[in-house]
């Protein structure tokens, strides 16, 4: 049997190490070659800048602190009449009814009766007009129906009147605000709503309900 020399074997070996070693670093080479490009775009690419909303939201909500401490202060420096909605529904509830509050609802309901008295003045110098210089009974029977409506009309803003005066003297006795039933606040949203509420929400809707049950 022939022997293979050891040095052929060796030369060999090494030959095959050496193929082996160098198409390792071809690939590697060509590996790098592949993904060099995609480095340099991921690199060459900006950062995007923030958008203008986001820019702006931390400078709204800056303002917006803002103005709410504005309105929840507003109370402290300006006459109870001369407050604003939003801001008597800013003042903390510790102000509830307090001077300023009621000085702003004295303010409205004053407003409401002068508007009501201005309106019934109208009201009574068009109904003294005498409707039987018409000729035509069809214009006649107009005006007199028209004459009836404002009558209606008149009754109604009679009875809101003595509410708005009754609604004052709550003011002076210290008790407006407060429920009737309960003694418990009626809140300003309802008093803003109509300033002369006796009762708070609860107890009106237990009113109605019960008047609806009972026919009282």
């Amino acid at each position: 049997m022939t022997k293979t020399p050891a040095k052929t074997l060796a030369s060999s070996t090494a030959t095959a190490d050496g193929a082996d070693t160098a198409a390792t670093k071809s690939r590697a080479k060509s590996a790098t070659k592949v993904s060099s490009p995609a480095d340099g775009a991921a690199a060459a690419t900006p950062l995007k800048k923030p958008s203008a909303k986001a820019e702006t939201e931390p400078m709204n909500a800056a303002k917006s602190s803002a103005t709410d401490t504005k309105l929840a202060s507003a109370w402290k420096t300006k006459a109870g009449k001369d407050l604003t909605e939003p801001e008597l529904l800013a003042m903390p509830d510790s102000e509830y009814m307090g001077e300023k509050q009621l000085e702003f609802f004295r303010a409205k309901l004053q407003a409401l009766k002068d508007d009501l008295l201005s309106n019934a003045g109208e009201t009574t110098e068009h109904l003294r007009e005498d409707t039987s210089i018409v000729p035509d009974p069809a214009d006649r029977a107009t005006i007199e129906e028209e004459h009836a409506l404002e009558l209606r009309t008149r009754d109604r803003e009679r009875k809101l009147l003595k509410k708005i005066s009754q609604s004052i003297g709550r003011i002076d006795a210290g008790d407006y605000g407060y429920c009737d039933e309960t003694g418990e606040p009626i809140g300003l949203g309802r008093l803003l709503a109509r300033p002369t509420a006796t009762l708070s929400l609860e107890a009106q809707q237990r009113r109605e309900m019960k008047q609806k049950m009972f026919g009282d």
